[in-house]
């Protein structure tokens, strides 16, 4: 039940954390207060109703299979995944996009320290295999530690040029890419790790451990997106 809880408030906890985010970026971009709360109402909504999509698919049993293609990946990840193309490339040239403060893009991601160290009690659980976790070939935790050293050295120490944050960024789309790559070799190809039966028990597919692929995964995904989007427009008005 403590595992069950830690999973449900680091995901409230960072809904927070993005409406937080997104409050202070609307109330920058937008001057009209009608305009203002109608942006409010959308991410307010937002945020809720993909919040309540989860829990109604992983209620539903429709995610619990280990049929292929994977319930949880067509479910959340894709759909998720061109949501955060659509919406950041329709987006790039808005001002909201540049009023975003750059190092807030950078030091959220450490927030995937907190999603490792659930992993580490989920495997202990079991509730994920080895594999998945910082202990077999998920390096995730090592690029969410860099998050607030290359935040410093690029935003107060200034040692790095933030070129270096474009690399950062690319870096951890690649780690990310890794551990779900982890993730469907353990269902669909055991025999990588030495077994001969999917490695994911069927329990990982439930909520609230759904929310790492539903909702915690795709934002790091979507921040690191928004953050090479945003770098790359300031570097083409420096030129």
């Amino acid at each position: 039940m403590e595992l069950k809880i830690a999973y449900i408030g680091l995901t409230i906890l960072m809904i927070l954390i993005v409406f937080k985010g997104g409050l202070y970026t609307i109330g920058k971009t937008f001057q009209e207060a009608q305009k203002q709360q109608k942006k409010k109402r959308l991410l307010v909504i937002g945020l809720l109703l993909w919040q309540l999509y989860i829990f109604i698919m992983a209620s539903s049993n429709f995610l619990a299979s280990y049929s292929f293609p994977p319930r949880f990946a067509l479910a959340f990840i894709l759909p998720s995944f061109i949501f955060t193309g659509i919406f950041i490339y329709k987006n790039r040239n808005n001002k909201w996009l540049q009023n975003i403060p750059q190092h807030w893009l950078i030091y959220i991601q450490s927030f995937r320290i907190l999603v490792e160290i659930l992993f580490v009690f989920s495997v202990t659980k079991g509730i994920l295999h080895k594999e998945a976790s910082i202990e077999g070939y998920n390096f995730d935790m090592i690029l969410a530690i860099t998050a607030p050293i290359i935040g410093l050295l690029v935003f107060k120490y200034k040692t790095l040029s933030k070129k270096w944050l474009i690399y950062w960024n690319y870096s951890g789309l690649a780690i990310l890419a890794s551990v779900i790559y982890v993730f469907m070799t353990s269902i669909y190809k055991p025999e990588i790790y030495g077994s001969n039966i999917p490695l994911l028990p069927i329990e990982s597919f439930k909520y609230p451990y759904v929310l790492v692929a539903g909702f915690l995964m795709p934002l790091a995904v979507f921040i690191h997106v928004l953050s090479i989007v945003q770098l790359k427009k300031l570097n083409q008005q420096n030129e």
